[in-house]
């Protein structure tokens, strides 16, 4: 039963992938409309891909606290 708990955690990995391709998309085309606002558009989205892929460890995180704590 720990396994399949495991297995449901880490499909929260799921979420943070979609947002992280989203936010790619958008900035990418913020850069290609407006240059000039390129250096601080690329700042926040790092920022935010880094917030986004917290999510996905934690999902980790909670599918190998499954695992190995009984």
């Amino acid at each position: 039963m720990e396994n399949l708990g495991a297995g449901i955690a880490a499909l929260g990995i799921i979420g943070p992938g979609i947002g992280i391709g989203i936010l790619a998309g958008l900035a990418s085309a913020a850069i290609s409309r407006n240059p000039e606002a390129g250096g601080q558009i690329r700042g926040l989205a790092i920022i935010l891909a880094a917030f986004a892929e917290g999510l996905g460890v934690l999902a980790i995180v909670v599918g190998l606290l499954a695992i190995f704590i009984k």
